[in-house]
């Protein structure tokens, strides 16, 4: 099957022009006539995961994460993104990436993770200016109120977050939940205004947790952990479509960030 053929299916689900404008998604290495036999799924390019894409047969490695975020001046090994677009290149491993545009596509990454979460009748929490019907995060309701700290505890069993950083609660019940996956403090003040009790997303800063009037209790569940459910997503999308075409799911992909608790 060629690179196009199964790219084509994930660009049904995200097409590119959803992406923001500073991305970088869509096939980096490889071309789109490229004959591929089996896909490996993760959320970083990393060389742990090109190792597993060589032992398993994986010519073709989709990630959530662009290898090549910013633009490369020399190729010399000097960095971990030089070594693997090396690597690929030399190994014939096509590299593609569905970053924001899967963030973007209803259905996609905020209502993926919302929905492990429990969270129902899901909309889109800021939608795009040149096309409203997709946007970043999603805002839902809980079939029934919970208390702050039952939904801190359930973001931690179903994502697997060791740790999860929140500003003070509040002592309310939880109904109302946004979730934005990736780094989502610049959407508080959609999250605050969609009435949502709590905001899941990560990468917050300091003063983020200072929300005005205590209105909303935010989360930071790490980066990665917000983003894994991209393998599955992923996964679903082109195993649904692509029945003939084997996907894995990458056993390498693992979260950068190390905890001592």
């Amino acid at each position: 099957m060629k690179v196009s053929e199964v790219t084509a299916v994930i660009e049904r689900f995200a097409p590119l022009a959803w992406q923001e404008s500073y991305d970088n998604a869509g096939l980096i290495v490889g071309r789109p006539d490229q004959e591929v036999m089996r896909a490996l799924l993760a959320v970083d390019v990393t060389e742990e995961v090109l190792d597993e894409a060589e032992r398993e047969g994986c010519d073709l490695v989709i990630t959530h994460h662009p290898i090549v975020f910013h633009p490369l001046k020399r190729f010399n090994s000097a960095d971990s993104v030089q070594r693997c677009v090396e690597r690929a290149i030399r190994s014939n491993i096509a590299l593609y990436a569905c970053h924001t545009n899967l963030d973007s596509a209803p259905g996609g990454m905020s209502w993926r993770l919302a929905s492990m979460l429990g969270v129902g009748s899901l909309r889109v929490l800021e939608p795009q200016a040149q096309h409203p019907e997709a946007g970043f995060g999603t805002v839902g309701e809980l079939p029934e109120a919970v208390s702050e700290t039952v939904f801190l505890r359930r973001i931690m069993e179903r994502t697997g977050a060791r740790v999860v950083r929140h500003s003070a609660l509040t002592g309310r019940e939880v109904r109302r939940v946004a979730v934005c996956t990736g780094a989502g403090a610049s959407m508080i003040g959609a999250a605050r205004a969609a009435g949502a009790d709590l905001y899941v997303t990560a990468d917050l800063k300091y003063n983020d947790f200072m929300t005005p009037d205590g209105a909303l209790v935010v989360a930071d569940i790490g980066h990665f952990e917000s983003e894994y459910c991209a393998i599955e997503l992923l996964f679903d999308i082109l195993s649904k479509n692509l029945c003939t075409f084997a996907v894995r799911r990458s056993e390498a992909s693992c979260n950068p960030v190390h905890y001592t608790i």
